[in-house]
């Protein structure tokens, strides 16, 4: 094997000697032990490997979808005006504000208005013989199409209903618009119309892949006519109305976030 041939020294130096590593210097045939005899790269990558295609950021799984910060601040930003509105209602009615007096005022010039067969029936949409078969119908289809945490959460919601505005009744013990007997701030009827179609369209939004859109409509539009049935027939205040929508909102925040992450969890499923 012919030996390769060395460099002149410079002055001074002996010719005997063995050439020297220069610092910076890769050279073809060491792996960072001097004569080891394996070929490698100075970076420590394959000889192979192309220079762009080196990984610079942590590895993401090849269909996974990486978090997205704006949908997080958005939920938050969600959460808290849901709850400062509940709060500051219930502050006002417990404490006798003067938003209190304005609902009250506005209440009183509502009552009688429309009429009562419309009113009435527009009220009963908060009867839990109306809404609880509405909410029963969405679980037990979306328990047969596979979908198990969704179903939970809106169950869950809506046995929080009860307790909560029980709880709150007896708290803030408000006579009603046309009786001196209390226990009507929250409203269970707002409540329970709230929660059972707002879940129901949560779960069959997911569902139905054509026109989803208005699954949001229809709840929304059933809970404002039962909040307007409620208010016009002298059953409860606007605030009484108000405040249990602020409520049944945060109590809907969980089935939603569910019913978000199994939809995120099948796009991300491989087909066969």
């Amino acid at each position: 094997m012919r030996e390769t041939p060395r460099p002149q020294g410079t002055a001074g130096e002996s010719g005997s000697e063995l050439p020297q590593h220069r610092p910076g210097r890769a050279f073809a045939h060491t792996t960072g032990a001097p004569r080891s005899g394996t070929p490698h790269r100075s970076d420590g990558r394959s000889s192979h490997t192309p220079r762009g295609a080196r990984q610079t950021g942590p590895l993401v799984r090849s269909g996974t979808t990486p978090p997205v910060p704006g949908r997080t601040a958005l939920l938050l930003s969600l959460v808290s005006g849901l709850s400062a509105l509940f709060a500051l209602t219930t502050w006002q009615i417990a404490s006798d504000g003067p938003l209190r007096g304005l609902d009250e005022r506005a209440g009183r010039a509502l009552v009688g208005h429309g009429p009562r067969w419309l009113t009435e029936f527009l009220a009963d949409l908060g009867n839990m013989q109306v809404a609880l078969p509405v909410l029963g119908c969405a679980v037990g289809w979306s328990l047969l199409r596979g979908r198990r945490r969704a179903p939970l959460g809106a169950v869950l919601a809506m046995a929080a209903v009860p307790p909560l505005v029980v709880l709150l009744k007896d708290w803030i013990a408000r006579p009603g618009p046309l009786t001196e007997a209390t226990g009507y701030y929250p409203s269970g009827h707002a409540a329970t119309a709230a929660v059972a179609y707002g879940a129901s369209a949560l779960l069959l939004g997911r569902l139905v892949r054509r026109r989803a859109w208005m699954m949001p409509v229809a709840a929304v539009l059933l809970t404002a006519a039962t909040g307007i049935g409620l208010v016009l027939r002298g059953y409860h205040w606007p605030l009484d109305v108000l405040g249990s929508w602020f409520l049944c909102g945060l109590l809907l925040v969980p089935p939603g976030v569910l019913s978000r992450s199994r939809r995120r969890s099948s796009s991300r499923t491989p087909s066969c």
